[in-house]
């Protein structure tokens, strides 16, 4: 019997139509995954950006992903099946932070939306950034102010311009070392954010709406892109809501900073911090120990309620 091919470590650059394009030590190769792994039943997908494979060559130069390795964190969202089994849908795996991108200026910031991006890195256990971009645009005068509700908390801001550079310093720092991603809505200038980190990516960017005032989509797939500082970073598609993401009802306050401290002091153990008595998350709202629009935040997400209003 002949001897079992040599395998290489890599990383998944970009996931398509049952294609992965993975990085090792000795460059790019485009790669099939092999069949028995396409026939395990996971309830998670096989290989997305940032798994890190182990992969075999052929004779003629094609490659196949042989394993993928035990992933050390994931930015991902539940669906549920038509069998009440839950499916995880990975966007990124292996993240070491995740910068959830928002624009200063148009289209306008929603806070609501920033909470449920907050919330998804909290459950996660993800290290977010709040990003704020187009700070140099004239609608965005009052940013600071609005954008502290999330500092206040205890999230970090890093306000951004790619016309001006303001930020691009701090932001090229945050990203040397590891995998990060950007998320969020479309048309808050992600791709022009990294363009400006790297210039040599050259990422599409998109125009913002007249008409409806909402990002048009410019990334199409989430795709890692390697970093001359060194480290990755995923571009992902915009999201324009997270009501995908299945985050447990029990689970939910834990993922607000502010509401956490006040969770062990309610007096029932089930407790979901909306009508319950003797809830500590509802008197700390009441008090103005935590934000009424924080809390009202928490209860819009807990009751399944759109982002509107």
């Amino acid at each position: 019997m002949g001897s079992a091919p040599e395998r290489e470590r890599g990383i998944v650059l970009r996931s398509t139509a049952g294609f992965f394009r993975v990085r090792t030590a000795h460059g790019d190769l485009e790669c099939r995954m092999r069949g028995r792994l396409k026939k395990e039943r996971r309830d998670t997908d096989l290989a997305v950006v940032g798994d890190e494979v182990e992969i075999e060559r052929g004779d003629d130069g094609s490659g196949v992903v042989a394993a993928v390795l035990e992933r050390r964190s994931v930015f991902s969202r539940l669906h549920p099946t038509s069998r009440g089994r839950a499916i995880e849908d990975v966007l990124v795996a292996n993240l070491d932070r995740v910068l959830l991108v928002f624009s200063a200026g148009s289209p306008p910031m929603n806070p609501r939306l920033v909470d449920r991006f907050l919330v998804v890195a909290e459950h996660n256990r993800i290290e977010p950034v709040v990003v704020a971009t187009k700070i140099d645009d004239e609608s965005a005068h009052d940013a600071r102010d609005r954008f502290a509700r999330f500092e206040e908390v205890g999230h970090a801001v890093l306000f951004t311009s790619a016309r001006t550079g303001e930020g691009i310093d701090a932001l090229r720092s945050m990203l040397e070392g590891g995998v990060s991603a950007l998320t969020g809505p479309s048309g808050v200038g992600k791709s022009s954010l990294l363009n400006a980190v790297q210039p040599g990516l050259q990422l599409q960017v998109g125009d913002v709406s007249d008409a409806l005032r909402k990002g048009m989509h410019t990334t199409r797939v989430a795709e890692l892109h390697a970093l001359e500082g060194g480290g990755f970073v995923a571009d992902t598609p915009g999201i324009r809501e997270l009501a995908g993401f299945a985050i447990p009802a029990r689970d939910l306050a834990r993922c607000f900073r502010d509401l956490r401290p006040f969770v062990e002091g309610c007096a029932f153990g089930d407790c979901l911090h909306d009508t319950e008595p003797e809830c500590a998350v509802r008197e700390a709202a009441d008090s103005g120990l935590v934000r009424s629009d924080r809390y009202d935040s928490y209860l819009r997400q807990l009751r399944g309620e759109d982002l509107r209003g």
